[in-house]
């Protein structure tokens, strides 16, 4: 049934609410704001100019890009029409028919400007040309030279150094949009998939995450962005990733996880957002770059695996299939991690219900592309 446009409302308000209040978003994108910082500590921004400038936007580059250059071009052509000003070169000076200039057709503020525009951006002259009459324009005329030198070579500096950000490089690496908890290597683990676009290898990368939610303290204190270490690894190990292909990467969920407390029936109930860090290398460029995202728990899926994707050809070839990159199945999973090596749990099917009589399943059609099945807790009736 398609949805109404009510709905459609109702879902798009949900999902600002949701992007508003995670501190991650699934871009990467920190949405987190600075108050009540001391005007003492803005100076520090301009102490790092080189910096501030490559975290601007493009569109604020640009703008200062441009009026770096019409400002330079400005003030020296009021510079120039000074000179002029002063030798009695104007037009409304009245110069004599034997006048010898200090920079011949300077005969106003407009000439000026464009002598200054002519003189920055190229050594080639056309009608308007210094003279050797006056040193001081000579003077000002090497340094203009000497500072449109340092501005050209400042801003392209900063365009080559915003383009190769690598940061840019994290746009060709892609998260699953779902998590899912199912059994791998006889443990209960959450697993999150994960892709390299580029035949480039991240050289070094390492796999880690954060979970942050707020604890209470036995003093009584409350942590908001308590930092918990999520350790996650792939079949090889956690480090040195070999990630020419798709990965799948897991995280025990054993009694050491704070995910060990949660239950298909609680997960939703909590309050918690897990950050996935991906760290590496690119082997061509050799930028260090930092891929991020983050799960809430409307994110992740109790009692599901990622569809393979990878298949091998009879001619020798591999290929990765990217539709089927975020879509999940059901698997028989128990449905809480304390259960998993009770024998009768172990063997649990979601889709029966039989593992304990307080949970049924049901159908939910249209979850995240796939029909899904989702429990919830029921009271039996007397």
């Amino acid at each position: 049934m398609t949805p109404t446009l009510s709905q459609r409302f109702r879902d798009y308000l949900e999902e600002r609410r949701i992007h508003r209040n995670r501190l991650v978003t699934k871009d990467g994108h920190c949405n987190i704001e600075f108050g009540n910082v001391r005007y003492s500590n803005h100076f520090a921004y301009l102490l790092d100019l080189w910096t501030t400038i490559l975290e601007f936007r493009w569109s604020v580059v640009l703008s200062l890009f441009t009026a770096s250059f019409l400002f330079s071009w400005f003030i020296f052509g009021l510079i120039w029409f000074w000179i002029a000003r002063d030798n009695g070169d104007l037009w409304w000076q009245n110069p004599p028919v034997d006048h010898n200039p200090c920079v011949i057709s300077v005969v106003g503020l407009t000439t000026a400007f464009l002598f200054s525009f002519t003189s920055q951006m190229t050594i080639g002259y056309s009608i308007r040309v210094i003279t050797p009459v006056c040193p001081g324009a000579i003077i000002v005329l090497v340094i203009q030279t000497l500072i449109a030198t340092l501005v050209k070579s400042f801003w392209c500096g900063v365009v080559i150094a915003k383009m190769a950000l690598p940061k840019k490089r994290a746009k060709t690496i892609n998260f699953s949009k779902m998590a899912v908890i199912c059994p791998r290597n006889d443990a209960l683990c959450l697993q999150i998939r994960v892709a390299n676009l580029r035949k480039s290898l991240l050289v070094g990368s390492q796999i880690y995450g954060k979970l942050l939610r707020t604890t209470v303290t036995p003093e009584g204190d409350t942590i908001i962005m308590d930092q918990i270490s999520i350790d996650f690894m792939v079949d090889a190990g956690k480090d040195n990733l070999f990630f020419i292909c798709p990965l799948t990467l897991y995280h025990e969920i054993d009694k050491t996880s704070p995910f060990f407390e949660m239950a298909v029936n609680t997960l939703q109930q909590q309050e918690f957002e897990l950050v996935v860090f991906l760290d590496g290398t690119d082997e061509y460029t050799n930028f260090s770059c930092q891929v991020r995202t983050s799960y809430i728990p409307g994110e992740i899926m109790w009692g599901y695996e990622f569809l393979p994707i990878i298949s091998h050809s009879k001619e020798g070839t591999y290929s990765v299939d990217f539709s089927e990159f975020s879509k999940v199945m059901p698997v028989t999973t128990p449905h809480c991690a304390d259960c998993f090596n009770n024998e009768k749990a172990h063997y649990y099917d979601p889709r029966d219900g039989t593992d304990n009589p307080v949970f049924e399943a049901s159908e939910i059609p249209n979850q995240e592309e796939q029909t899904s099945v989702n429990f919830r807790t029921v009271r039996k009736k007397s």
